[in-house]
C-alpha cells in the first residue's frame, strides 16, 4: 500500500530535521525531497512549527503510554540504585522505538537534542500541553528517589544527562565502529545505552561538589 502524502511528508521531514536541524531545513528542501508542493504541506500541517510537532507526535504517542506503564509498576528505591533502576526500566520503551521507525531510538533522541539546542520554544509548550502529565510523573519519580537534591541542582544534572544521551546517540555508529576496531566488540544501540545508564545515574545522584 502506497503511503499517503501526509505520511511521505512526515517521513522526509523527520530524516531532514534529524540530519540537518530544524533551523537549517527549509520548507523548500522538504517539498523537493518529498516530491510535493508547498500547498500540500500547508494543507496537511499549516506551518513548519506544526510539521515539527507532528514529527514528534508520532514518537510521543508510542513512547509516553509505555512510560506511564513503567511508572505504575516500578517500586520505590532511593539514591543512585533507585535512579539506575528507574533508568533501566526506561530502556525497553526507548528501544521499542526501533520497531516503530527505522533507527527510531537514535533518531528520536537526535530530534530531541536538535529541539533543545536550537531553542525551539514551541516544542516545550507542545510537549507540556500534550504530554505534560507523563513528564511530571517522570520528574516526580526522580524527586522521590533523590529528595535531598534541590530543584535548581537537579535541573543542571538532568541537563548534563540529556547532553550525554544526545551525544551518545548522535555518535552511536562511530562508537560501534571504534568498539569493533579497538576492542573487537560487536555492539548495538542497546549496548551503548546499557553503558550509558550507570554513568548518567551516578552523575544525577552523586554528591554535589559545589
Amino acid at each position: 500500500m502506497s503511503k499517503s502524502t501526509k505520511h511521505v511528508i512526515l517521513d522526509v521531514a523527520e530524516v531532514l530535521f534529524a540530519e540537518q536541524g530544524f533551523n537549517q531545513t527549509s520548507m523548500r528542501t522538504i517539498t523537493r525531497s518529498a516530491g510535493v508542493n508547498l500547498a500540500s504541506v500547508n494543507y496537511h500541517f499549516g506551518s513548519k512549527k506544526n510539521l515539527i510537532q507532528a514529527v514528534f507526535k508520532r514518537y510521543f504517542d508510542v513512547l509516553m503510554p509505555k512510560l506511564d506503564e513503567v511508572f505504575e509498576q516500578l517500586p520505590l528505591e532511593t539514591g543512585q540504585a533507585g535512579i539506575q533502576s528507574l533508568f533501566d526500566a526506561l530502556i525497553p520503551p526507548m528501544i521499542a522505538l526501533h520497531d516503530f521507525r527505522p533507527a527510531g531510538t537514535e533518531r528520536f533522541v537526535l530530534l530531541l537534542g536538535r529541539g533543545y539546542n536550537e531553542t525551539q520554544g514551541h516544542l516545550r509548550r507542545f510537549i507540556m500541553h500534550d504530554y505534560g502529565d507523563t513528564v511530571h510523573r517522570l520528574l516526580a519519580q526522580i524527586h522521590r528517589r533523590l529528595p535531598e537534591i534541590e530543584d535548581s541542582e537537579l535541573f543542571w544534572r538532568l541537563h548534563f544527562a540529556m547532553g550525554s544521551f544526545v551525544f551518545s546517540m548522535a555518535s552511536c555508529q562511530a562508537l560501534k565502529e571504534i568498539a569493533q576496531a579497538d576492542f573487537n566488540q560487536s555492539i548495538d544501540v542497546v549496548d551503548v545505552i546499557n553503558h550509558l545508564v550507570p554513568f548518567v545515574s551516578h552523575g544525577i545522584s552523586g554528591k554535589s561538589l559545589a
